[in-house]
């Protein structure tokens, strides 16, 4: 490995064609780089759709009533119906491993008109009634004040969270926020707080009132209905295999027939995640896949033209075996060419791939964020396992030729011409 005539010896072979050692390079070069894309690309799409998901807990499903299909106990098809608040505490009492269960009512939002109003300014916001568990399950910073907590919940309170883009439509620039009022559909709640998600709508995802469940039920005679839930399960449980019981708790309450497969609607976050999951593993593969195949015909053409210098130096093989050369020392040096030749192109491959990435990086972030697409890159351990791979491709390549060459019979090589 550090014999110095060794060395010598492989760059005078490698040098001794230039032209055909870079059409041989190119192609393992070239595996390497559609390997490294591949791969990147891959993660760019995947960065992309989970900052889609963004930081909401993903082990969670979102339930809402919708009517009837079947009738049942004397109540017709059709009937709609409502959750109720007691809901809650029935379906906490009934499926374990549950970490929160936040029931949840909703105004704005699906194009409807202005309904908040603060002096001379208006906007049309989603407003949320919630519990302070939400924050936990639709994770945000808040950047001034505070959040919901239990003490608003107990004793209604007439507070508010507005996002930035709330914050930017209905006041001024540097305008004191904290303690002002906002007027929702006609009813006054002061500003405790501020927040911000991290979202891919940009100031649009921010245009959110969170206030207290129950104030909100109060003020606009919601009673105790609720209009649909957040539910998330405890770690290491599954809510795709709670949804059923969770469903069934609430049919039994609001007098549902078991079978009615419309009745309740709910998505499974959960469900969605996973098969994303499985998406960018099926992609992951894809990429190695096809990576590897370019990378095998560049070592094919590795193989071939390691052949062909075989076949030139025969004479100069048959030399060295009748000095007294081992077998070893030789396929030794044939090895040490093809996996040099080798790990040197596809080092090259990475390169060019890495200045390709980082090309990539910087027209996004001159262009600005593209949907599901974000920072496609590679991981140290992909690099890694690139020159693993390298490793084993140049021992592949030169393993035949090496062969060929120790089977020399020196006397025969002795009269090539």
């Amino acid at each position: 490995m550090f014999n110095r005539d060794r060395w010598k010896e492989i760059m005078e072979v490698l040098s001794g064609n230039v032209f055909r050692t870079l059409a041989t390079s190119f192609g393992v070069g070239w595996g390497v780089f559609i390997l490294i894309i591949l791969l990147a690309a891959g993660k760019g799409l995947e960065n992309g759709i989970r900052a889609d998901f963004g930081d909401i807990a993903t082990n969670t499903m979102f339930m809402w009533s919708r009517s009837t299909t079947m009738p049942y106990k004397g109540l017709p098809k059709g009937r709609q119906f409502r959750f109720k608040i007691e809901d809650v505490q029935a379906i906490r009492d009934n499926v374990p491993n549950l970490r929160f269960i936040s029931p949840r009512n909703q105004l704005g939002g699906f194009g409807g008109g202005n309904n908040v109003v603060r002096g001379l300014n208006v906007g049309a916001f989603n407003i949320y009634g919630d519990y302070p568990e939400i924050i936990r399950q639709e994770p945000m910073t808040i950047t001034s004040g505070r959040f919901l907590n239990q003490n608003d919940i107990e004793d209604k309170r007439k507070i508010a969270v507005i996002g930035d883009g709330v914050q930017n439509e209905l006041y001024d620039k540097g305008e004191q926020v904290l303690g002002t009022y906002i007027k929702i559909q006609g009813v006054n709640f002061m500003v405790v707080g501020t927040y911000k998600k991290k979202t891919e709508g940009g100031e649009e995802g921010q245009k959110e009132i969170f206030v207290p469940f129950t104030a909100f039920s109060q003020a606009f005679n919601m009673g105790n209905n609720v209009g649909w839930m957040a539910i998330t399960a405890e770690d290491g449980s599954s809510i795709s295999d709670l949804k059923e019981k969770i469903v069934s708790v609430v049919k039994e309450k609001r007098r549902v027939h078991p079978d009615d497969k419309r009745a309740v609607g709910y998505f499974d976050l959960y469900e969605q995640f996973n098969r994303v999951e499985s998406l960018f593993g099926a992609l992951r593969w894809v990429a190695y896949f096809v990576g590897v195949l370019v990378l095998l015909s560049g070592i094919i053409g590795v193989s071939n033209i390691m052949l062909i210098v075989i076949k030139e130096r025969t004479k100069e093989i048959g030399i060295r075996r009748a000095l007294g050369e081992a077998p070893w020392s030789i396929k030794k040096q044939i090895l040490m060419e093809s996996i040099f030749l080798t790990i040197i192109s596809g080092m090259i491959g990475i390169v060019f791939g890495a200045l390709f990435i980082y090309g990539v990086n910087a027209v996004l972030d001159s262009v600005g964020p593209v949907d599901m697409f974000i920072n496609p890159s590679v991981s140290l351990g992909v690099v890694l396992s690139a020159l693993v791979i390298l490793v084993f491709s140049g021992l592949l390549a030169g393993f035949i030729p090496a062969q060929s060459a120790i089977k020399i019979r020196p006397i025969e090589a002795l009269r090539t011409e």
